[in-house]
């Protein structure tokens, strides 16, 4: 059991709300019972491993990497949004989750700061921006519109200062092998989520935001690329990694998808529902594989 079990959760999550974007109703309900039925599993998991392996949460990569509690629990309520008990149960629980890390993550980012969190940067600290997008979009969705925009607001800002960080990173130290991890994926999910977080800001009365959306939807865009470029080299150098990883870039994936399908619908750019469509492909693709990837190694691991 790792900190960041619940990316699985996430990563079905936003799946299921890509396939229902696109009328895929059975596979939407499908992958939300598995995303809803994980959930509760992974914390009481997480709760035993992290009494029998004492975490250590002032550890970037613990904490960072238990943002994805958050960002599951937000993910989920959000594809629940129609259940409103459901929607603040989950709400309360990844504010709750929010309440708890940020204080201590800003606290060791600022004692380490500079060259200390360079060397350190990867991917999976965009983390922090993904769990704060996604309180971003259930505070929209309980129309708190005013804490939706607070969050987002931060949820952007600490997209840019990790992105900083990984960029001069990689400046810096271009064969880092943290920077090829499939996690580096995040690069791109956080400016899609950010994306879908203002969609749900403006559908909640602030029509505003529009601009920003299309603005964090090109950053994602941008992002593709180059990711995939990292990504076929990752497969050159490592095939078989931990599923938590893997599950680290299918989340982005099922984000953009959604993403892109918000955009179109905000934009009026009927193309852009098309490639929603095609992303949503890609990402139900992966999700199928490392599923079935999950379930070898667990089945591996098992027989020994």
């Amino acid at each position: 059991m790792k900190p960041d079990a619940f990316a699985a959760v996430m990563a079905t999550g936003i799946v299921s709300i890509a396939a229902v974007d696109h009328g895929y109703r059975a596979v939407s309900d499908v992958l939300i019972v598995l995303a809803a039925g994980a959930l509760p599993v992974l914390i009481v998991a997480a709760a035993t491993a992290w009494r029998r392996e004492q975490w250590n949460l002032t550890d970037l990569d613990v904490s960072l990497r238990l943002c994805t509690y958050i960002a599951a629990c937000a993910v989920v309520g959000a594809r629940l949004a129609e259940h409103r008990i459901v929607l603040w149960m989950l709400a309360g629980m990844a504010l709750q989750g929010w309440l708890s890390l940020a204080p201590v993550v800003a606290r060791r980012m600022w004692r380490d700061r500079g060259a200390g969190l360079r060397d350190r940067a990867h991917g999976g600290w965009e983390l922090a921006s993904v769990a704060t997008s996604g309180l971003a979009i259930v505070s929209a969705d309980l129309k708190i519109v005013y804490l939706a925009m607070l969050f987002w607001a931060i949820a952007i800002g600490v997209y840019v200062l990790m992105t900083g960080l990984i960029v001069w990173r990689a400046v810096h130290d271009p064969a880092a092998p943290e920077l090829l991890q499939p996690d580096i994926w995040i690069l791109m999910g956080g400016a899609a989520i950010a994306t879908l977080a203002g969609d749900h800001i403006h559908k909640a009365g602030l029509e505003s935001v529009r601009p920003v959306t299309v603005v964090t939807w090109i950053v994602a865009t941008v992002w593709i690329p180059l990711l995939i470029y990292v990504t076929v080299q990752r497969f050159r150098r490592q095939r078989d990694l931990p599923p938590g990883l893997w599950w680290a870039a299918v989340f982005p994936l099922g984000m953009y998808s959604a993403a892109t399908y918000a955009t179109a619908v905000e934009t009026g750019w009927r193309w852009l529902a098309t490639v929603s469509l095609v992303s949503f492909w890609i990402a139900f693709a992966a999700w199928l594989l490392t599923a079935l990837h999950a379930l070898l190694r667990f089945r591996r691991v098992r027989s020994r």
